[in-house]
């Protein structure tokens, strides 16, 4: 049962993908003089709340940035510890997947994953495969940039084997050959801490995406704060290079 949002939120106007880059786990620690290992223990709360609210609330995606390519440079102490957070996440939640009908998808060069997370990683992706409620997109080792490079690679090599001409290649196929293949573009991201940046994530994805920056940070980030930016989506206008008049006579014939 999906508690009553504060303003006006209409459960019928929700965007199908809702991405996060989910930010400040280390700040919140360090204002409280933790470490920043307990700010990311912190931050795994907060993503198992906005996955249950994101069920609860009828959403079909939800993408995660977990863990950047630019995150290999921290501290070797500090990157161990994700790992090893990660591991102990997928090791708890599994059984909530799937009784919650969540599946999940690992996006990005997970190659560079210690192997025993990799093995754990896939085991619960396949585990979940079947599940249709929501999806749930886990970045990590991820980079926007990496993923249209690993696109047009792809790419180059279907047309120099000759299986697709080089005029051929279009957005739609381009799209088809990044890490979320057959996954819509967001239609909101929401960035936690106040950064004002992508932070080289989904910059293919994001072209029309609706930005929501908050200065909440990651920890702190739960249901209310997560209704909060879905309110302030549905009180913009998504014009896509339109007007803003044609949209409303869009919007008035359907509604006839």
């Amino acid at each position: 049962m999906v508690r009553p949002p504060s303003a006006a939120l209409d459960l019928s106007r929700l965007p199908a993908h809702v991405a996060i880059i989910m930010d400040g786990n280390g700040r919140w620690a360090m204002q409280r003089g933790l470490s920043r290992i307990e700010g990311h223990r912190r931050g795994k709360e907060s993503v198992r709340a906005i996955v249950e609210a994101s069920r609860r609330l009828g959403l079909r995606y939800l993408s995660l940035f977990a863990f950047s390519t630019e995150n290999w440079n921290r501290p070797r102490r500090e990157v161990d510890a994700l790992m090893n957070l990660l591991r102990r996440y997928l090791r708890t939640e599994v059984r909530k997947m799937m009784k919650n009908e969540v599946r999940l998808i690992a996006i990005g060069d997970t190659r560079r994953l210690p192997a025993i997370l990799q093995e754990e990683l896939q085991a619960v992706v396949e585990t979940t495969r079947h599940n249709a409620r929501l999806t749930v997109l886990l970045a990590l080792s991820y980079g926007g940039r990496e993923d249209i490079v690993r696109a047009a690679q792809a790419l180059a090599r279907r047309a120099r084997d000759g299986d697709i001409a080089p005029d051929d290649i279009d957005e739609t196929q381009f799209a088809q050959s990044l890490d979320t293949a057959g996954i819509p573009d967001p239609d909101l991201l929401i960035r936690t801490s106040g950064e004002m940046r992508l932070s080289n994530f989904f910059l293919w994805q994001a072209a029309y995406t609706e930005i929501y920056v908050t200065d909440t940070l990651w920890p702190d980030f739960r249901e209310p704060e997560f209704l909060s930016a879905l309110v302030q989506y549905q009180q913009r206008q998504r014009r896509f290079g339109r007007t803003g008049e044609q949209v409303d006579r869009e919007r008035l014939r359907a509604a006839r």
